[in-house]
């Protein structure tokens, strides 16, 4: 798990205490300012919450229940987030 943010990014702030209260596994922070790659793709979008082996993307904003459903697979039988 990555998150993708910025150099004194209140928002970004706001998505740490987020993922802090669910409980989220542990991540990645990764800062796009100085890499123009990430910088062309992600621009104003960050904060975002990335699953790097299947892509999946979770923009801000997002609430604790968001992430846990982003960071948890559902179960075959349950309903889906």
């Amino acid at each position: 798990m990555t998150l993708l943010q910025r150099d004194d990014c209140h928002l970004c702030d706001l998505a740490l205490e987020v993922l802090a209260a669910a409980r989220a596994p542990e991540f990645e922070s990764v800062f796009i300012d100085d890499d123009a790659a990430l910088e062309a793709r992600y621009g104003i979008r960050v904060p975002v919450l990335r699953d790097e082996p299947s892509g999946r993307e979770l923009d801000w904003p997002f609430d604790a229940e968001a992430v846990r459903c982003f960071v948890t697979p559902p179960a075959a039988d349950a309903p889906s987030c």
